[in-house]
């Protein structure tokens, strides 16, 4: 992901390592000289050599996101704008000049916003418990506003609420904080089937994919919900 005018660089993350580091020259000569299927201006999402972009353009800086994996471009494309918004409100003022002055605050956003590449929270009030970077403020004077296709970010000196939320991790009485381990179960099936139908080769390919908030190294015991019926005959995992 990374944000940026026509002409320069603004600001560069990765966090799965899948695309190469030269995406973001390839994206800005593919949108500078787009001229597929007559179209003057590059569409919102387009794919080269097998990397899908995306991105979108607000207040004349360009928010992209690359990846290789199939995905939704509607959630994508919100995300952007939502990453966007969320800038704006820390910021005070959406500019090149406001995100290359608070560039360690916008770095340690999107550490927030995204972990490994998947969504975690967009929510502003949510984001005040673990942002720490005091915001440089940029005077907005001689910014323009916003136009009627950025309704989401409307106004120029908008700041974060004074009000917070519940943490994403509830704290128990006591302030400790609940204990959590997250587990993906991963599977993926390849069959190769002749031309008259009959399968010449499968194979099942799988991972366990862990992502521990636990404190020290306790025992834990990992099953299947109870109610958890597999299969036509409708029997109980056990």
């Amino acid at each position: 992901m990374y944000k940026a005018r026509l002409k320069r660089l603004v600001i560069v993350t990765t966090d799965r390592g899948e695309v190469a580091k030269g995406s973001a020259e390839i994206f800005f000569r593919k949108v500078k000289f787009w001229k597929e299927d007559g179209q003057e201006e590059a569409p919102p999402v387009f794919n080269v050599d097998g990397v899908n972009y995306f991105h979108v353009k607000v207040v004349g800086l360009l928010f992209v996101a690359t990846t290789r994996v199939n995905v939704s471009p509607s959630l994508v494309l919100e995300l952007l704008q939502r990453i966007a918004r969320v800038i704006k409100d820390y910021l005070g003022v959406l500019s090149e000049d406001s995100l290359r002055k608070n560039f360690v605050l916008v770095y340690e956003l999107l550490d927030e916003v995204i972990d490994f590449g998947y969504m975690q929270t967009t929510s502003t009030e949510v984001l005040k418990s673990y942002i720490f970077n005091e915001p440089i403020v940029v005077d907005a004077a001689h910014m323009q506003p916003l136009g009627p296709a950025a309704i989401f970010m409307q106004g120029t000196k908008r700041m974060p609420g004074t009000a917070i939320t519940k943490s994403v991790v509830a704290n128990e009485p006591g302030g400790r904080k609940r204990e959590e381990i997250f587990v993906d179960i991963i599977e993926k099936i390849s069959v190769t089937f002749s031309s008259s139908g009959y399968i010449l080769t499968s194979e099942i390919d799988g991972t366990i994919q862990m992502k521990s908030y636990l404190t020290g190294n306790p025992e834990i015991r990992l099953a299947l919900n109870e109610d958890l019926s597999i299969g036509r005959g409708g029997e109980s995992a056990n």
